[in-house]
């Protein structure tokens, strides 16, 4: 998939996180992350963000996550809401997304 403008999901809400995709102008993920408990658990956040990108199929993006301590589980569910409005996918693959 191809991100072809930006996009924006979640809130800045406790237990969520905001999440915006745009092109990027590189081959590359450029992965910003913003979080308050970052020391603790900025690996596995980034890991969620990397695993969710790669199952979308995604390499040219820049991603920025503003985290409020969210689980794995919404972290993902971000992630894929804002690249497929990135993507301005109608009809997304559902078995990348599980």
């Amino acid at each position: 998939m191809k991100v072809i403008k930006e996009a924006v999901a979640g809130t800045l809400e406790s237990s969520d996180l905001l999440v915006k995709v745009a092109p990027s102008g590189k081959e590359t993920r450029e992965i910003v992350i913003k979080s308050a408990v970052f020391s603790q658990f900025g690996k596995q956040i980034k890991h969620v963000i990397e695993d969710t990108l790669s199952k979308l199929s995604v390499d040219a993006v820049s991603i920025v996550v503003e985290d409020k301590g969210a689980l794995d589980f919404v972290i993902r569910a971000r992630v894929q809401a804002a690249v497929l409005r990135g993507c301005d996918a109608q009809e997304p693959e559902w078995r990348r997304l599980s």
